[in-house]
């Protein structure tokens, strides 16, 4: 068993825990401890508090995934004041072995390793993932994360993408008018204007004057639960469109990487799973004319852990391994 430390740093909040792996790299985490970064004037700083909460002497490897761009010579996090530079990182937080990744990409090697049972199946056949394809994974927050597992003979091969900054691709009348009105606000519409935790709020903005109604305007965090839970008629038409949009992307991506399976991962999924399984999510995916049976074939599964960016993080820290046969049935 290999003992590290695994830390999901983003611009609000940063998550650390102990975790072993097994020889085959799957984590266990042990109790997580979160900070808040504005309290904390450096990782390094952040580090030490938790450090101390430790109380015994910390292993001197860990893994880390940050919610920015990695493989830069500073990394500099949004909304936050840290910077971190990573050829010092090692030494300044008292680490023999060190790995960053990106923190979608810590969800797709989280992906990677989950047993099946926190693969839950939403639509598609119930089928493995291939052991010679791609599997596509998803899920938005702040933006649209995007990431790509590429298995060959069963080993997988994760790979950090950008996909969710692709152009927007409006299907009916109502969405060319939703792009028209967002492209006053930002020129460019990129899905992730669109599908993620703030595109919401977008759609509720443009489709109150696409329509000229009159509605309460709400914080990203308020809209979402009164869209969820139905108290706000006009948010709940919004999310409906959210989820039709969603399904377009997400059929768009599946297609543009090859359509092995589909993960849909993250808080704000696993939140709305029931109106998705509800909604126009799965006829829209599979709307891709000439592909629409391969779609109807594809998997699409939600990926359910409480920390999944922490276990990620751990997950990508040892090289990668070929699933059993076991895990993927």
């Amino acid at each position: 068993m290999t003992e590290i430390i695994a830390a999901d740093i983003g611009g609000t909040n940063a998550r650390f825990a102990r975790a072993t792996l097994t020889p085959r790299g799957v984590p266990t985490l042990g109790k997580v401890r979160k900070y808040k970064v504005a309290d904390y004037p450096s990782l390094q700083a952040c580090w030490g508090a938790f450090a101390q909460d430790e109380v015994e002497p910390l292993p001197r490897a860990a893994s880390i995934a940050f919610a920015t761009a990695i493989g830069r010579d500073v990394i500099k996090l949004t909304n936050s004041s840290w910077v971190i530079r990573p050829d010092r990182l090692d030494e300044e937080l008292g680490l023999d072995r060190l790995r960053l990744v990106n923190d979608f990409e810590a969800v797709a090697h989280a992906v990677a390793k989950l047993p099946t049972d926190n693969l839950e199946l939403l639509f598609g056949p119930d089928v493995p993932f291939p052991n010679r394809g791609s599997v596509t994974v998803l899920g938005p927050g702040t933006g649209l994360g995007v990431a790509l597992i590429s298995f060959d003979d069963g080993l997988p091969h994760v790979i950090a993408t950008e996909g969710g900054h692709i152009d927007f691709a409006p299907l009916d009348a109502m969405e060319s008018r939703i792009v028209d009105y967002l492209r006053d606000k930002f020129l460019r519409v990129s899905t992730e204007r669109i599908v993620s935790g703030p595109g919401l709020n977008n759609l509720y903005k443009a489709m109150a004057t696409i329509s000229h109604a009159r509605v309460e305007l709400m914080e990203d965090s308020e809209l979402w639960q009164s869209a969820l839970d139905g108290s706000n008629r006009f948010a709940r038409d919004a999310l409906d469109r959210f989820c039709l949009s969603y399904g377009s992307v997400a059929g768009d991506l599946a297609l543009a990487h090859g359509p092995g399976c589909v993960v849909l991962a993250g808080g704000l999924t696993q939140r709305m799973k029931a109106v998705l399984l509800e909604s126009g999510f799965h006829d829209r995916f599979k709307a891709k004319g000439r592909f629409q049976s391969l779609m109807a074939q594809t998997a699409v599964r939600l990926a359910v852990h409480d920390e999944i960016g922490l276990y990620g993080a751990a997950a990508a820290f040892l090289p990668a391994q070929a699933r059993p046969a076991e895990e993927n049935n």
